[in-house]
């Protein structure tokens, strides 16, 4: 079958639309992070050159080969065109006229994108069929038979009182949950000190983990940590922090700002994993472009599910 190829005109579109949107290189990345499928392509840019270099290169280089990344192109003409908000251009100096010239290139882009939404279409066709086929692997004996093997080993640890013996016993559901969902790991999910330390790979990018069961709300200085440690990663690495008993405010808010590095989860979303309501991969894809379009990194399982 031959492939419907985007309109060049589009394509132009799309680069100027982005050159506006985004005034800031660290809100621009934050944001194709979340879109393109292969962040690798973001880290082999120029970042410390010109925005509108930037943006040209990474487009026309998708647009080049559309056999392998028109998805991507689409995904990113689909979610430029929704913007409406552009509140954040206006808070800066000469912001009245940053925020026009945006409104405008993204309603040039939303006409001429219109022609390609049954390519868009057809594109989430596949994108529902694969999150079916996930829902049925769900449903299907052995998964969900361990899936509640684990929620039992779960609950038990709720009221467990010894955090050394908890911390062993989250180590090794946590290492089982990422193994049913095929993350990858690259290190076995092991206790330094009260927390636990991990790695894994998901849709071509690295992420290192974190996971804390204490009392009090992990706090700024807790996620600072992990910020260290990925700022001496490769630029494609994120960073996931699970907290058990949550977040403090401080802590969101330092790291909702700027390049968004760290995805964070708490014990109601590893509940709602453990328990069916969603599939790690969905819950990890839902809050990773929620952090990139909005800042906020702590995404709430019944804001996802509602």
């Amino acid at each position: 079958m031959v492939r419907k190829m985007i309109a060049p005109a589009a394509i132009i579109a799309l680069k100027e639309a982005l050159t506006h949107v985004y005034w800031y290189k660290s809100d621009l990345r934050s944001f194709l992070t979340s879109i393109i499928s292969n962040s690798a392509l973001l880290s082999r840019l120029d970042w410390s050159g010109y925005k509108r270099n930037i943006i040209g290169r990474l487009v026309d280089f998708l647009a080049s080969r559309q056999d392998e990344y028109q998805g991507d192109l689409l995904r990113l003409m689909t979610e430029v065109s929704k913007i409406n908000d552009f509140s954040h251009l206006e808070r800066l100096d000469g912001g009245k006229e940053k925020a026009k010239s945006a409104r405008e290139s993204v309603a040039a882009l939303r006409k001429l994108a219109q022609p390609h939404e049954k390519i868009y279409k057809e594109q989430k066709e596949i994108e529902e069929r694969r999150r079916v086929a996930l829902e049925r692997l769900l449903q299907t004996t052995a998964v969900k038979e361990k899936l509640d093997d684990l929620t039992k080993d779960y609950y038990q640890l709720v009221g467990s009182s010894n955090p050394q013996q908890r911390g062993y016993k989250l180590e090794k559901i946590l290492k089982v949950l990422f193994e049913i969902f095929d993350l990858d790991p690259k290190a076995s999910f092991k206790i330094v000190g009260e927390q636990i330390d991990g790695a894994f790979s998901f849709e071509g990018t690295d992420y290192l983990f974190e996971g804390k069961w204490q009392k009090d709300l992990v706090s700024a200085k807790d996620l600072d940590s992990l910020a260290g440690k990925l700022s001496r990663k490769l630029d494609n690495t994120l960073g996931l922090f699970l907290s058990i008993n949550g977040f403090s405010e401080d802590g969101v808010k330092a790291h909702s700002s700027g390049r968004r590095l760290i995805i964070l989860i708490d014990g109601s979303d590893l509940m709602a994993v453990l328990e069916g309501r969603i599939d790690l991969i969905q819950l990890l894809l839902r809050k990773r472009r929620h952090a990139s379009q909005t800042g906020n990194i702590y995404l709430r399982i019944h804001d996802i599910i509602s």
